[in-house]
């Protein structure tokens, strides 16, 4: 690898990290080992803390590549808890309401989810990076206050059921889609729909375009796999 000239790879973000704390992570530990003050590094295509899997970055020269690089098809696995709500669609708040869940069976569910494939109008979470008026929508949120988010036209490509446990109203389901799509608004949408409420209890990135799970590397090999690298190829690097 040559991280000055330019790399892309993946990294499975571990649960609880912001995806600019893995972007800061890696361009510590890279400045760190090429003797350098700065190095561009950069993601294509951020992830909530709660969520963990695929994160593309780009070094050097690649990061110029970022933009079009996000536009590449995303798949998630994600979990979904029926009969209840929080004001963050996740487990970031705790929930605010409840409801029935007598009338879910895996037929209405199997009847419900065609609805969101194909284009689909979504609202994105007032939690969420969305801009308005050049401030981030959970700014607002997070003061209470409340803001007119516009719905986006976005596209659900695949929508599958994993698993759905009847007993404790737990569903999981496979997602591909684009661009874009909030899974914690799909949550949102699928509750609705089913006549009850829902929210995202774990979500993972399972790929982004070509790039899968089984691609990446978390933060901890990462490091080791630094170490297996020549401080001469560093060097080499950080001198072209």
């Amino acid at each position: 690898m040559d991280f000055v000239e330019g790399e892309i790879f993946g990294i499975n973000k571990p649960l609880h990290w912001t995806s600019f704390a893995v972007v800061g992570k890696l361009r510590w530990l890279l400045c760190h080992k090429l003797g350098m003050k700065k190095l561009k590094v950069g993601h294509t295509g951020t992830l909530d803390p709660l969520a963990t899997g695929v994160v593309v970055v780009c070094t050097g020269k690649k990061t110029k590549q970022i933009e079009a690089l996000q536009y590449h098809t995303k798949e998630y696995v994600a979990t979904l808890q029926l009969g209840a709500t929080t004001p963050s669609y996740d487990l970031e708040k705790p929930i605010d309401q409840t409801y029935p869940t007598a009338h879910i069976t895996r037929a209405l569910i199997d009847e419900v989810l065609p609805r969101f494939q194909g284009e689909i109008w979504q609202t994105p979470p007032t939690f969420s990076a969305v801009k308005i008026d050049g401030k981030r929508a959970y700014e607002y949120a997070r003061k209470g206050q409340e803001v007119d988010i516009k719905p986006k036209l976005l596209v659900i490509d695949e929508l599958e059921v994993l698993h759905f446990d009847a007993a404790e109203m737990q569903l999981t389901i496979r997602v591909v889609c684009s661009k874009g799509t909030y899974i914690r608004a799909l949550a949102r949408d699928i509750g609705e729909a089913l006549g009850s409420g829902a929210h995202l209890t774990a979500l993972c990135r399972t790929r982004i375009g070509d790039t899968t799970l089984n691609d990446c590397m978390t933060i901890e090999q990462f490091i080791d796999y630094l170490e297996t690298i020549p401080s001469s190829e560093f060097a080499r690097m950080a001198n072209k």
